[in-house]
């Protein structure tokens, strides 16, 4: 028995390897070495050669570029008062895969956002495949550091800014409305966008691979706040000027109305009123038609107040001395099978005496007796046919005709304010020309630093005629008497005019309207007073919209520190 075999059993060795199998062996440790070879020499290469890759790559997945928000700019009154303001506020957001399960947190976490709770498990549901979702957007501070201490995983907060209105309704439709993301949408706030949004600016910050932060690195673009707005408004003529178009709206269950007033020296717009109005800062329940800035991008055939404006066309042509007397007997004319119609029979008037009696028949008679369309001209020279060129958004242009043969009829109209459209804005700035001894003013929503040189359109001896006719106007016993303010001289013109609906002129559907400046003695004040489809017994401009305009002009002269020039006046309504 061999010594190597204890036990008397013989060892079987392994049967030597078959040379093909050898090679396959070779093989394929051959290639793991290399392969190990190449993943070592990467390894190496990218830690000692090439590290600006990896950390490149671990960058990207913890470094991030965040906005910083720009503070946006605040518009003010003339004065420097606030009428928009961005304040903090806290915008809260959750990646919903990080939202714990438990019913208690969840519970917790909705009672502080305000919310029902079987509403937030159908939205965290709802977005539950992504990483962002907003929880509350625009709270103040102090409530959303509430929700935050809860410590709830998931919850994470955003600082923002949201706009108010220190003025509400008063001057909404002015300003506008910037949207959830403090963007400009209506009014000034979206005519002055860019200039008020500012720069956002941007930070590196470390973030997890949640998304959470947990470093601020570096500023790398500092927010470049918005620019600041200066407007012509005086706040306190247009909290005034609102106040008044309310009540007087109210009271004659009017559909609606505006009032405009311009610096007589300058056309700024010291106030722009209308009704219906919304509150800017809660817009739950909102009326479309509160929107619109009504004073500038809505126009109307305005009637009887354009008779001055026409008048200074007649006068100019040298055709009608002072003396000038036209008989409107017997009230009524038919002109191009149209019949034309004064309130009463107001027999053999003067010049004076066809805007005092604001007589149809007189105008036109006037105007018939010319022979070319002075009247249009003049219109359109006063800005009748563009838009104001403030910027405001959607800024109506107004229509005055120009057909290629004029009929006797369409002279006659539009002496009388018939058959053209203005805008408030367009009628309040051409009466500059009035107040300004024939130079008209554009007029700006802007305070300016200097007036305007303005763009004579009317010769100034006519223009200061027309505004001494115009003081003859408004006094004791006419039906402008309403419009006088007590210590002040004041020139003006009424109108009542009908309202066009599908079928043409409707029935007992009026605009009364009123167009005054004070003092006459120098100008400091003009204003345009429009109440829509007033529904009481009263419906004239004498009666409806002039005593809107007293109220307003009397403080706001007094306001303006203007001196009385007329202590003697009474008002004997």
């Amino acid at each position: 028995m061999s010594r190597d075999a204890p036990n008397g059993v013989t060892p079987r060795r392994p049967p030597p390897m078959a040379p093909m199998g050898r090679a396959r062996y070779i093989v394929i440790m051959t290639l793991v070495l290399v392969g190990l070879g190449l993943l070592v020499g990467r390894i190496v290469d990218l830690h000692v050669f090439d590290h600006s890759f990896l950390q490149g790559q671990g960058d990207a997945r913890t470094l991030r570029v965040d906005e910083i928000p720009a503070h946006r700019g605040m518009i003010t009154d003339r004065h420097g008062d606030p009428l928009a303001i961005s304040t903090p506020v806290v915008t809260l957001w959750a990646n919903p895969q990080d939202l714990p399960d438990d019913g208690i947190q969840r519970l917790r976490l909705a009672q502080a956002l305000g919310q029902d709770l079987d509403a937030l498990d159908a939205r965290i549901e709802r977005y539950a495949d992504r990483e962002f979702m907003y929880l509350r957007r625009r709270m103040t501070p102090a409530a959303a550091q509430e929700v935050l201490d809860l410590h709830v995983p998931g919850v994470h907060a955003r600082r923002e800014y949201k706009r108010y209105y220190p003025a509400g309704e008063v001057t909404a439709q002015l300003l506008g409305v910037t949207n959830i993301d403090d963007q400009g949408q209506e009014g000034l706030e979206l005519a002055y966008q860019p200039y008020l949004a500012g720069v956002p600016g941007k930070r590196r910050v470390l973030k997890d691979r949640r998304g959470r932060l947990v470093r601020d690195l570096e500023v790398l673009d500092d927010a470049q706040p918005g620019g600041d707005l200066t407007l012509s408004i005086d706040q306190s003529l247009q909290y005034m000027a609102y106040r008044e178009l309310k009540k007087a709206v109210d009271e004659n269950e009017a559909d609606g109305g505006t009032l405009v007033m311009l610096d007589a020296d300058t056309g700024e717009v010291l106030a722009m009123a209308n009704q219906p109005s919304y509150n800017p800062n809660n817009r739950a329940g909102l009326d479309p038609e509160g929107l619109r800035n009504q004073a500038i991008v809505d126009v109307f055939e305005p009637g009887s107040v354009m008779k001055p404006l026409a008048m200074s066309a007649l006068l100019e042509t040298g055709k009608f001395p002072p003396d000038t007397i036209v008989d409107t007997s017997p009230g009524w004319m038919v002109i191009d099978g149209y019949t034309i119609r004064d309130v009463s029979n107001n027999g053999k008037l003067s010049l004076a005496g066809i805007l005092r009696k604001s007589s149809n028949i007189g105008m036109s008679k006037l105007t018939l007796q010319l022979d070319e369309p002075r009247v249009p001209q003049r219109y359109r020279a006063l800005g009748f046919d563009r838009a104001p060129g403030t910027g405001f958004p959607g800024e109506a242009t107004g229509s005055v005709p120009s057909p290629q043969v004029w009929s006797s009829s369409q002279w006659a109209a539009l002496s009388y304010g018939y058959g053209l459209s203005v805008s408030a804005l367009q009628l309040a700035s051409a009466y500059t020309a009035i107040a300004n001894h024939g130079r008209r003013l554009p007029p700006s929503l802007l305070r300016l630093s200097k007036a305007p040189k303005g763009d004579p359109v009317i010769d100034p001896a006519i223009a200061d005629r027309v505004l001494g006719m115009m003081d003859e106007v408004v006094a004791p016993g006419t039906g402008a008497r309403r419009g006088m303010v007590p210590g002040y001289s004041v020139a003006g013109k009424t109108g009542t005019v009908r309202k066009t609906g599908s079928g043409g002129y409707q029935e007992r559907t009026y605009r009364a309207l009123f167009v005054g400046i004070a003092p006459v003695s120098d100008p400091r004040i003009i204003a345009v007073v429009m109440i829509d489809h007033p529904r009481g017994d009263a419906y004239y401009g004498g009666a409806i919209a002039a005593p809107v305009f007293s109220r307003v002009a009397g403080n706001a002269l007094r306001l303006l520190d203007v001196p009385p020039d007329r202590p003697s006046q009474d008002d004997d309504a």
